[in-house]
């Protein structure tokens, strides 16, 4: 291979760097780390002084659920695809029917599990 066939990835590259490098610099020079205001810089909503933490701290439920979210929307990412292409395997003579239901016996194996032990109740 030659390497003008690099070219485009290469041009493709520096231009990320070149606006990446642009917009962190932009963000240094014209950012608010250099204007310390007090007022400005403060928390403001209607015109009532902020209360209370900046931070709060999620309970483990939170993160419990976007995680399941995660692992079945990752489902749905890899059984859409299977379904458009499933003709073609079946032309082309390859079992693609066992795979998928093994995948998705073990994800409903997953989902039995989670109801049982109540990861899906969100106030316990």
């Amino acid at each position: 291979m030659s390497s003008a066939a690099y070219l485009p990835f290469l041009l493709q590259a520096g231009l990320a760097a070149l606006i990446t490098g642009t917009v962190i610099g932009a963000s240094h020079l014209l950012g608010q780390r250099f204007r310390k205001n007090a007022i400005k810089d403060s928390a403001y909503e209607c015109g009532v002084a902020g209360g209370g933490l900046p931070h709060t701290r999620f309970p483990v439920k939170f993160y419990l659920t976007a995680l399941l979210f995660m692992l079945f929307d990752l489902e749905v990412v890899i059984l859409i695809p299977a379904t458009f292409v499933y003709r073609e395997f079946l032309a082309a003579h390859i079992p693609i029917l066992g795979p998928l239901l093994f995948f998705l016996g073990v994800l409903i194996l997953g989902l039995i599990y989670e109801v049982r032990k109540g990861a899906l109740e969100w106030e316990k």
